[in-house]
């Protein structure tokens, strides 16, 4: 059967460093930290005091109050993503073939402030069993998606990949197979986080997990850094409408880049640590490869996964020269999280936008706050380090690798014809 192809015809995005894809596009341009001391809390009694948080975000500002109280900030940040892709794409909403239209979306927690909040009044209360009516409608993951269809009218498939940190491109990969094998034409894909609470960052502090660099958090997520000490956590969200190239076509659509092909695996290793010889990594992207008709060398430009902590740094490296070979010397890698923090399940969304606009803007992201080299890489990689660099950019590969040992790959190509 041949498969159709599929497009990128809208960007949406809600990030530590820009509330839009034109803001988002000039923070990676310009390699701007999002890290500073928390405000969606009290963080002085733990280890971990900052993060990456969404800037200005009030909600009144996009739903009325009583709206918004029914929604956690994961499915919030979700519907505004989503809006601005939606607008971003041109797509006529009465025109369409709403069967033919899904949201496939991805959450790696989903309403962790909520069941926080919900769990925590029980608590402390006389243990009467009182809870919002909201309280499980708000938590669960899925129910971003159904947001989601709900406002557009979209009635095709409709779910919510939950693999960890591969979340999201969980759910692009899954959209591009929906659409490729003719089930859907259109579908709303991406992910959303809102983790910064007191259960987040005292759980990932817990698992000693995260920087504790508290005297300077803007610098503190430095992948692939000798002092670097674990992950800053972030938040937001990020959408891309995919679409089969000949509906967007037929419609005179504006095409970002064609989403080429994906790749999965298991690293069948550890709940939480990677394996060190970036196994699954490995396979992750000779995957997509082929799913990509492509050779390694047909890459430009590598998004990865990159976290900054001391074991996935390596392994993901490892990785990456065993695909690559010799190209590997010849095409750029870096780490977008260096800015954004890690914003777990929605990682993938942001992260593969950066990549569709490194190739529509023909720039590589940098991967800031390197200070120290480390013997453990190989210093003939170009890691962009610092300051972002113009490139062309034809072919474009984005990771992403969870606990449980998730791995997803997807790969982005220029548009010519």
């Amino acid at each position: 059967m041949n498969k159709r192809r599929v497009v990128v015809t809208g960007l949406g995005a809600l990030t530590p460093i820009g509330n839009n894809i034109q803001e988002y596009k000039q923070g990676l341009a310009n390699g701007v930290s999002g890290a500073a001391p928390i405000t969606r809390f009290n963080a002085e009694k733990f280890r971990t005091r900052f993060a990456c948080e969404v800037k200005g975000y009030d909600p009144v500002d996009h739903f009325d109050r009583k709206e918004a109280r029914r929604m956690d900030p994961f499915t919030q940040y979700a519907l505004i993503a989503c809006d601005e892709a939606i607008k971003d794409s041109g797509l006529n909403l009465e025109s369409i073939n709403s069967d033919r239209a899904g949201v496939i979306w991805g959450s790696g927690i989903g309403g962790l402030r909520t069941f926080q909040e919900e769990v925590s009044t029980f608590s402390n209360g006389e243990g009467n069993p009182r809870f919002n009516p909201f309280f499980i409608p708000k938590m669960i993951a899925d129910i971003s998606a159904g947001y989601i269809s709900i406002k557009y009218g979209f009635r095709g498939p409709n779910f919510v990949t939950v693999s960890a940190c591969a979340s999201a491109t969980n759910a692009l990969v899954d959209a591009m197979t929906y659409i490729r094998t003719g089930i859907a034409d259109i579908i709303i894909s991406g992910g959303s986080e809102a983790a910064v609470t007191e259960a987040g960052i005292g759980g990932f502090n817990a698992m000693k997990a995260l920087s504790e660099r508290n005297d300077s958090p803007e610098t503190a997520s430095r992948p692939f850094d000798k002092d670097r000490d674990g992950f800053v956590l972030g938040e937001g969200s990020g959408a891309l409408i995919l679409e089969d190239y000949e509906h967007a076509k037929a419609r005179g659509a504006k095409i970002y880049a064609e989403l080429l092909g994906g790749g999965m695996s298991a690293d069948a290793h550890h709940i939480t640590a990677p394996h060190p010889d970036g196994i699954g990594a490995s396979k992750v992207m000779e995957n997509a490869l082929r799913d990509a008709n492509l050779k390694p060398q047909d890459v430009d430009y590598i998004n990865v996964h990159g976290t900054s902590t001391p074991l996935g740094d390596v392994s993901e490296t490892l990785a990456i020269k065993n695909i690559f070979g010799e190209h590997a010397y010849d095409l750029n890698i870096s780490s977008t999280k260096s800015m954004t923090g890690h914003l777990l399940g929605a990682a993938g969304a942001i992260e593969a936008i950066a990549s569709v606009l490194a190739i529509e803007h023909q720039f590589v992201p940098p991967t800031i706050n390197h200070f120290t080299d480390d013997e453990s890489f190989d210093a003939k990689l170009d890691f962009t380090f610092n300051q972002a660099q113009e490139k062309e950019i034809n072919v474009a590969l984005s990771n992403t690798f969870g606990f449980g040992g998730h791995n997803v790959s997807i790969i982005f190509q220029k548009v010519t014809d």
